[in-house]
């Protein structure tokens, strides 16, 4: 039997395992998927459990997307591009680390027909994500993309890989059409981006890469302002959907009753 894993630091919110096994059983694979809980020491020996294939795959999520790039033999142009990670496979016996989030977010956009052309972008966060964010952005024609992080340091360090994004202070706004939360705060229920909604306006898009719980007090909040609000649901789906095909050589389908059982 195959073994896939989900990695990261909290995991209990992700629902990958249930995803990826509906549709191990729904294609008669013979394997199982699983969460496990790491820290940053642990990534090594994981890595060589992977070599000698005790695993056959990993998704690798907050915090490690760009902490696991030293224990691989090559990256994806995307995953390169971007320097985050969250999908591991092997390749004629090296260990590549490829990114399915860019995909997820471009096909998530375009499901709701929200276009990108001449708009304005604020991105919160410069963690693991927030690359693949950026690049799928730009890919999709966005305009101009402003960052701000919490450690500004960390936004700037983008910025190297960006060069022509602008970085603000984290707690100063700019005018924007689509704001993304790429940050980890909206996972635990008190948690609160703190914006001034009343000065915002109305009718921008408020996107959470989150999905679990699906309103997060960031949409929550930006709805009562008549804003729109997505959450990172169906670019989980489509980034797990890239993900299974490069492991098993399948297409899984992605139908109501897939986006049903995770709503479960």
């Amino acid at each position: 039997m195959k073994k896939f894993l989900v990695i990261g630091n909290p995991i209990d919110h992700s629902l990958s395992p249930k995803l990826h096994n509906y549709w191990i059983k729904k294609n008669n694979i013979d394997a199982i998927y699983e969460k496990k809980l790491l820290t940053q020491n642990e990534i090594k020996n994981l890595m060589n459990e992977f070599k000698k294939g005790k695993i056959d795959g990993i998704n690798v999520t907050v915090p490690f997307k760009k902490k696991v790039i030293p224990f691989l033999d090559n990256l994806s142009i995307e995953a390169k591009a971007t320097q985050s990670v969250n999908t591991i496979y092997k390749e004629q016996n090296k260990i590549i680390g490829h990114n399915t989030d860019i995909g997820g977010f471009e096909l998530a956009i375009k499901r709701i027909n929200y276009d990108l052309k001449n708009k304005t972008a604020f991105v919160l966060g410069a963690g693991g994500v927030a690359p693949s964010i950026i690049y799928a952005l730009k890919k999709m024609g966005i305009s101009k993309i402003i960052l701000s992080n919490r450690t500004k340091e960390k936004a700037l360090e983008i910025k190297k890989i960006f060069t022509d994004i602008n970085i603000i202070d984290w707690g100063e706004v700019r005018e924007f059409d689509i704001i993304i939360n790429t940050t980890s705060l909206g996972l635990k229920k008190d948690d609160e981006i703190k914006l001034d909604y009343s000065t915002i306006g109305t009718n921008k898009l408020f996107y959470d890469v989150i999905y679990n719980p699906s309103e997060t007090k960031f949409l929550a909040q930006a709805k009562n302002f008549g804003n729109k609000t997505e959450n990172g649901y169906m670019m989980f789906v489509y980034q797990a959907h890239q993900a299974f095909a490069i492991w098993h050589k399948i297409m899984p389908e992605i139908n109501n009753e897939t986006i049903n059982l995770l709503n479960q």
